[in-house]
C-alpha cells in the first residue's frame, strides 16, 4: 500500500510591497499576491499593488501607523497563525520591505514559533527610493562610504536613539537615513546638533515614489522651520549627509521642490 502524501506545510508569505509605486514591485511579490488567497495588507500599500491579487482573494486591511490608530500587533500575528492553519495561502502586504522597520523579524518569529514556514520576500525601502527620487546616493566615493538605516519612532522610551552618538558616526563619513522622525524632529535635530554642524545637509522626502510625493532640501539647523513652513509630514524620510550637497546650493539653507 503507497503511502499518504505529506499535507503540506502551513505557510506565511511576508512581502514587500516597496515604497508605493507598483513598478517597483518585485517579480516575486507579484507571484506572491496573485497566489494570496487571504492578504493581511498594510496601511501604506497602495490600491495598485492590490490590483495584483485574484478576485477570490480576501483582503484584510491592518493599518499600523506611528501616531494613528492602528491594529494591534497580537491580532495580526493570531490572524495570520489562524487563516495559515486553515489552509490558505496567507501573504502579509506591507510598505518597503518586512525587515526593514515593518515588524518582520516579530512576526516571522511568532509564527515560527507556532510550526508554521514563513517565506520574505524582499522590497525596496523606503529610504532607498527617498534618496533616488530626489537624485541623490546613498553612498559616495568622495562624501559617504557607508549608510545607518535608523528610525525615529521608539518602542518606548528605553530604547530612544542617542541622537549625539549617531551624529558623531555621520560626522565620520556615513549617510543617516531616518524613518518616522518627523513626530521626533526637535529631539533628534538637538541631538544630532551636538555633533554635527548646522550647515549639514537634510532633505525631506514625503510619499516617496508615489504622485503625492513632496521633498524639500535643507540644512540640518533648518529642519524644523522647512517642516512647518512647508506642511510636510509623516510618512516621510529623513537623509542627513554629505551626499546631498550635489544636488543643489544650500545657502540661502531651503530649496524645496514637489515631485
Amino acid at each position: 500500500m503507497s503511502a499518504r502524501p505529506e499535507p503540506p506545510v502551513p505557510t506565511v508569505w511576508l512581502v514587500g510591497a516597496g515604497p508605493g509605486d507598483p513598478e517597483l514591485l518585485t517579480l516575486k511579490a507579484v507571484r506572491a499576491i496573485r497566489a494570496a488567497t487571504v492578504l493581511l495588507v498594510d496601511d501604506l500599500v497602495g490600491d495598485a499593488v492590490l490590483r495584483y491579487a485574484r478576485r477570490s482573494a480576501r483582503i484584510v486591511h491592518v493599518g499600523k501607523r506611528g501616531g494613528c490608530r492602528s491594529t494591534p500587533q497580537p491580532f495580526i500575528e493570531q490572524l495570520m497563525l489562524r487563516e495559515a492553519l486553515a489552509g490558505e495561502r496567507v501573504v502579509r502586504l506591507k510598505g518597503g520591505d518586512p525587515f526593514i522597520f515593518g515588524r518582520g523579524g516579530e512576526e516571522a518569529a511568532s509564527l515560527r514559533a507556532h510550526g508554521v514556514h514563513v517565506e520574505v520576500v524582499n522590497g525596496i525601502t523606503a529610504g532607498l527610493a527617498a534618496a533616488t527620487s530626489i537624485g541623490a546616493p546613498l553612498t559616495h566615493r568622495d562624501h559617504a562610504h557607508g549608510v545607518m538605516l535608523v528610525t525615529g519612532h521608539a518602542k518606548d522610551e528605553s530604547t530612544t536613539l542617542d541622537w549625539r552618538v549617531l551624529g558623531a558616526a555621520a560626522a565620520q563619513g556615513l549617510t543617516l537615513v531616518i524613518y518616522m522622525g518627523v513626530s521626533q524632529a526637535a529631539r533628534l535635530q538637538a541631538g544630532l546638533l551636538e555633533a554635527l554642524p548646522a550647515g549639514t545637509p537634510l532633505a525631506i522626502v514625503q510619499h516617496a515614489s508615489t504622485a503625492r510625493q513632496r521633498s524639500a532640501l535643507t540644512t540640518l539647523g533648518g529642519l524644523l522651520d522647512t517642516l512647518a513652513r512647508e506642511g510636510l509630514g509623516s510618512p516621510a524620510v529623513l537623509i542627513v549627509g554629505d551626499v546631498l550637497r550635489g544636488l543643489a546650493q544650500l545657502s540661502p539653507p531651503v530649496a524645496a521642490q514637489a515631485a
